[in-house]
């Protein structure tokens, strides 16, 4: 989250949790070129065969093509203003007759790439049509349909590909080892794109799209694909500053292209609550979503299989339920009110806390839910039962003469897994500071760690919990937080950091843990926080996480170092603009 505990600034939604001091980006040099010819593969640890991306000087028998990096400078120069990160250049002009060569120009990309060498390849034509193969219309009539709008080229489906048509189809054996992979066959003058599953076949269409833009088809051959980490996500706060949903819509676009399957919806803090409630009302911010609103961005993330996990944060960031029930307000023993904490001893707290719970899991469909569990304040003082005392009298009422806070705080937790339990949300995360050790209550191993910081009080390392058998979401606040104002020492994320550092395995600060837990770390998530929310615009927000999100997206699907150097990265990124 936002807030590091230990300072009482706004929960920077995760804004505070990174606290810590950021190192200054190491500028990697441009790496040499990889071999690129009729099969480019490298063994990985999964059962995929992997391609690593060409570099775009052509060296070492590459196929020529446009370089990303001199696109970019030329952008770059005709630009006024702007990031430098936020280059777009032009798309390259092609010969509708020119053959086309080499791997396809993708992020991320794609993971084994062969050619045959022979033919002309496929690029669409006047009479290209997108084709459902008979037996997979029901599947994937809906992706069939978004790739013929977006190549504005016909649609058909239960009918035999022609020369020039792309087909798509469920199943295959090839397909089916892994989920979310896929793979396109370019023969023929016509492509086949299959899947084991909908969300592959999906992302062979992303794969085709993007090399449509950059290089104005498909080479003959074959190319399989699946990505490293099954979660791959981007987390909006949209607490402390309101998104309208048109913007929202446009980032879930721009995930689906870039192969990311989770976007976290953080709606509701200390500074708002931004989604219509029938159940409370009174606790809803005068911006907010709409559940017609909330029901549509449902839909749009559907149909390019993105999950949608909400979180209704607790016991700490809910000022905004304070700020409409007072009495719900923690108070230490002199009196102080702790900010955005709840008495946890008080059952009102649970009551209209469950109350929400209830009416949102409802709304949002799927497994999925994130419980928050951060910067609880009774849990950031020195002595939290001398502090807190009728909360330390509590957790011994209720879980005998040994238990403490920490153990009424995870009975807390448990009790909210509970209560959104009752509407089929098994698949249920919280941040790294609601788990504690040592205590007589213990949150379920099933339940998912997203690992966020190490620099609050008492923070244990990420190893701890891997230790523990538990699965770990990577949200490392020293890479993947995107802190609107930058306070506490944050400093917006750069891609090319991203790029050039971050794997999946570096959980905390710049650390790596060792490759054994590798299997423990479902992926990772790359997080806008609205600690300032005046101090970027929606517009500023968008371009300030669009090459932050590609290095994300690129370092999820394939953590390993990438063979395109940080400016071609740049480059290919403005091509496929």
């Amino acid at each position: 989250m936002s807030d590091f505990r230990g300072t009482q600034g706004t929960r920077g939604s995760h804004g505070s949790h990174r606290a810590g001091k950021r190192r200054a980006w190491r500028a990697g040099a441009p790496r040499g070129a990889l071999v690129a010819g009729a099969v480019v593969a490298i063994a990985t640890a999964t059962t995929v065969t992997v391609a690593a991306w060409p570099d775009p000087a052509g060296q070492s028998g590459a196929p020529a093509a446009t370089s990303p990096a001199s696109s970019s400078s030329a952008a770059a120069s005709a630009r006024a203003g702007g990031a430098p990160d936020d280059a777009k250049p032009p798309a390259p002009a092609v010969s509708p007759t020119r053959p086309v060569t080499g791997a396809p120009r993708t992020i991320p990309f794609v993971r084994e790439v062969r050619t045959t060498g022979r033919g002309t390849g496929w690029r669409p034509s006047a009479t290209t049509r997108v084709v459902v193969a008979a037996g997979s219309e029901a599947a994937l009539a809906d992706e069939g349909r978004l790739l013929a709008s977006e190549l504005k080229r016909g649609y058909a489906q239960g009918v035999a590909a022609r020369p020039g048509d792309v087909e798509l189809a469920m199943g295959g054996a090839a397909d089916a080892s892994a989920p979310e992979s896929y793979t396109v066959t370019t023969r023929g003058g016509r492509v086949r794109i299959t899947g084991g599953d909908q969300a592959g076949v999906f992302y062979g269409t992303r794969t085709l799209k993007q090399a449509v833009r950059s290089g104005g088809g498909l080479a003959d051959g074959v190319l399989r694909d699946a990505p490293a980490k099954p979660r791959r996500g981007f987390a909006l706060d949209t607490a402390r500053k309101h998104f309208d949903a048109a913007w929202i819509e446009d980032r879930i676009r721009e995930m689906g292209d870039l192969k990311l399957n989770e976007f976290g919806l953080h709606f509701s803090d200390d500074q708002g609550f931004r989604i219509a409630s029938a159940s409370h009302p009174e606790i809803v911010s005068k911006d907010h979503l709409t559940k017609a609103e909330i029901r549509r961005i449902l839909a749009l993330a559907a149909s390019r299989h993105i999950r949608v996990i909400p979180e209704i944060d607790s016991p700490g960031h809910l000022g905004a339920v304070i700020a409409a029930h007072p009495g719900l307000q923690l108070r230490s023993v002199s009196g102080k009110p702790s900010r955005g904490a709840v008495d946890i001893a008080d059952p009102k707290a649970a009551r209209i806390v469950d109350e929400l719970l209830g009416e949102y899991a409802e709304l949002f469909p799927g497994a999925y839910w994130h419980l928050g569990g951060d910067e609880y304040r009774a849990l950031t003082v020195s002595d939290p039962e001398a502090t807190y005392p009728k909360l330390a009298a509590e957790a011994k009422r209720k879980y005998g003469p040994r238990a403490r806070v920490q153990d009424l705080a995870t009975g807390w937790l448990n009790d909210r897994a509970k209560a959104v339990g009752r509407h089929g949300k098994t698949d249920i995360r919280a941040w790294n500071d609601g788990y504690f050790e040592g205590g007589v209550v213990d949150a379920p191993k099933s339940r998912e760690v997203a690992y966020w910081t190490g620099k609050e009080i008492g923070a244990r390392k990420p190893q701890e919990y891997l230790r523990e058998g538990r699965k770990v979401l990577n949200v490392n606040d020293e890479y993947l937080y995107y802190v609107l104002g930058e306070p506490n020492t944050f400093q917006y994320p750069t891609g090319r950091r991203i790029y050039d550092e971050w794997t999946p395995r570096v959980l905390r600060h710049s650390e790596s843990v060792p490759a054994r837990y590798d299997a423990q770390i479902t992926g990772g998530q790359f997080a806008v926080w609205c600690d300032y929310s005046n101090a970027q615009t929606q517009q500023q927000v968008a371009r300030g996480v669009r090459l932050p999100l590609r290095a994300v997206a690129q370092k999820l699907w394939d953590e390993r170092r990438p063979g395109l150097s940080w400016d071609g990265f740049k480059g290919l990124a403005g091509e496929l603009e």
